[in-house]
């Protein structure tokens, strides 16, 4: 059975689509001890004025340097920076406080603070201008030592950093350990003069991780260039082999083709044969939900189609439910799947009127399983009686009581609706986002109902046959090959299914290129390495598959004995590549497996295979 087929329970991660992951420096690392949170004050802010150092003086980084204290009175101050300060001594204020004033003029000269008391002593004779003479001596000290200090400054060596109010030369050396590389972008960017690997570079880098690599069996590998779309490597890469769930990107490409990014898929009310009998038609909206709790983001609702129909019924009570689901024909399980598929929580029936993609309730396990309704088109209709109000069991639509959805007229605002009058109507999520949900967790219901689409567009039974045909018709139209082709369903839970890893490669190459703008919406949906979906925990640990973490989006495929992997990686030298990894016998385990194919696509990231 598909071991990958559904999704594990989103773990809080956020997809960013267009942003610089963060690098290193930006995660993980504690601020290294300051003097702030040494002494417990708390982690110092970041940016350079969070703490200004004491004192006027500018904040210093570990690169810049202190000019010297000249000699001679500075400038005036640059506008808006405050100038050192000047020990001014405070002037006394009283005699009977400060004492005596301190003689300021020249020897002989007293200042006239206090009156008279005495005659004045005889002048001094010449040897008392010693004073003098050591001022001058002292003042030439300082002014030494000022230059010497300023010098200082400048080398920012010892103790004077932290004296002029930079504390990175007092602060401890932080221990820690040697930094991880940064991780890749989430997405690699196209650079469409990058080098492009040749066949003898990807020979040497990969060659032996196709061929040898213990998995027994058989490893078909091919990497196309997608600007130019040259084939750049092969091996097996013609040979039809079972894809998987990689089958999905043939599904996401035909249903965008033919239906187009934008179309939404309807639930409609009819009025039924009497009045105040209703019937819920489904049009193949595998996202429905029943309120505000819906597995899917943004799907249709059963509450809100509840709560149009009693306002197009007026004053008529409901009370009738009928379901019509006659849109999907044949089998609701397809031939070829293992015969646990229908109880091993990864896929359901394929019927055109269900409920949160078949699941009993709007939430799985952690492996992704999810316990499904055997008839989930009644498990519907029932669940909207009970938002309608209607006490009764619902049962199928009589037959030719729902005439085509082109044909059905709505109910007019004031007189009884005739049978068949559409009375509302609810809308899926655009054919873009039901894509996204198909391929980002590898969702199989939604994959079947994408096919089934594609057979409407074609005119085709909406079936297992008539999508297989439909799509089959699609991919000739857009150029591809299809030689050896076999599609049974569009899951990729079949065993009959046969892709090759070339057709693969094309489809690849087609939707990046451009040229079919509706197929570049499919990548929005593929998973990207260690980051979202079913890659979310792979390539993020061995050191010899780090290289694609975030630079790989790609579908997986897994069933017993057959893996795979297919999509987009970016080398190191900015060149962007499409590959197909299948493979078919596999006798090692699943581990083993995965971690072979992982192997790969890392190595095609890592390298610039020339």
């Amino acid at each position: 059975m598909g071991e990958d087929s559904q999704p594990r329970p989103a773990r809080g991660r956020a997809r960013v689509p267009d942003a610089q992951p963060p690098t290193s420096d930006s995660v993980r690392k504690p601020p290294p001890p300051t003097e702030a949170n040494l002494h417990g004050s708390g982690p110092e802010p970041a940016g350079p004025a969070a703490h200004p150092p004491p004192g006027p003086f500018p904040p210093a980084g570990p690169a810049r340097a202190r000019a010297a204290v000249p000699p001679t009175p500075p400038a005036p101050p640059a506008p808006g920076h405050l100038p050192p300060p000047v020990r001014a001594y405070p002037q006394p204020t009283s005699p009977a406080q400060n004492g005596p004033p301190i003689p300021l003029g020249p020897p002989g000269r007293p200042q006239n603070t206090y009156p008279a008391a005495a005659p004045e002593a005889p002048e001094p004779p010449p040897k008392r201008r010693r004073p003098r003479v050591a001022m001058l001596i002292a003042l030439t000290g300082i002014l030494v030592l000022v230059v010497f200090a300023a010098g200082l400054v400048v080398l920012r060596p010892g103790p004077v950093a932290a004296w002029l109010g930079d504390d990175s030369a007092v602060r401890p050396t932080p221990v820690v350990d040697p930094p991880e590389p940064p991780p890749g972008p989430v997405l690699g960017a196209l650079n469409g003069t990058a080098p492009m690997p040749d066949e003898a570079g990807l020979t040497a880098a990969i060659g032996k991780l196709v061929t040898d690599n213990g998995l027994g069996g058989r490893t078909g590998v091919v990497v196309r260039d997608v600007i130019s779309g040259k084939l750049l490597y092969a091996n097996a890469g013609d040979v039809p082999t079972v894809p998987a769930s990689t089958m999905k990107l043939v599904t996401a490409a035909t249903v965008l083709a033919a239906r187009g990014p934008a179309y939404r898929i309807p639930t409609r009310v009819v009025a039924g044969p009497k009045p105040g009998e209703v019937i819920i038609v489904g049009g193949g909206d595998p996202t429905l939900g029943v309120n505000s709790k819906t597995f899917y983001p943004g799907a249709a609702r059963l509450d809100k189609l509840a709560a149009a129909t009693k306002k197009a019924l007026g004053g008529t009570a409901p009370t009738k439910v009928y379901y019509d689901s006659s849109l999907y024909t044949g089998p609701v399980y397809e031939p070829g799947w293992d015969s646990d598929i229908p109880t091993g929580g990864f896929g359901g029936p394929a019927t055109a009127l269900t409920i949160d993609g078949a699941r009993t309730a709007p939430k799985q396990l952690d492996n992704g399983y999810s316990e499904r309704f055997s008839k989930p088109d009644a498990a519907a209709a029932l669940a909207f009686a009970k938002a309608l109000g209607v006490k009764s069991t619902p049962g199928p639509a009589p037959k030719g009581s729902v005439p085509p959805a082109g044909a059905t007229p709505s109910a007019g605002p004031s007189s009884p609706a005739e049978p068949g009058t559409e009375l509302a109507r609810v809308e899926s999520p655009p054919m873009v986002r039901l894509v996204e949900f198909m391929l980002v967790h590898s969702d199989n219901v939604v994959a079947e109902a994408m096919a089934r689409q594609v057979a409407l567009v074609k005119g085709k039974p909406a079936s297992y046959t008539g999508g297989r045909a439909a799509m089959t018709e699609t991919l000739g139209e857009l150029g591809l090959p299809t030689a050896g082709l076999v599609l049974a369903d569009g899951s990729g839970l079949s065993r009959t299914d046969r892709l090759t890893p070339e057709l693969q490669t094309e489809l690849l190459a087609l939707a990046a290129s451009g040229k079919r703008p509706e197929l570049t919406e499919m990548f929005a949906g593929l998973p990207v390495a260690a980051w979202t979906g079913t890659l979310d925990e792979r390539f993020g640990e061995a050191a010899d598959r780090k290289a694609a973490a975030g630079v790989v989006r790609a579908k997986t495929g897994t069933l017993t004995g057959n893996h795979a992997m297919a999509g987009m990686v970016t080398t190191v030298d900015g060149r962007l590549l499409a590959f197909s990894i299948l493979t078919d016998g596999v006798t090692a385990s699943s581990d083993t497996t995965r971690g072979a194919l992982d192997r790969i696509a890392a190595t095609l990231a890592g390298c610039g295979c020339r």
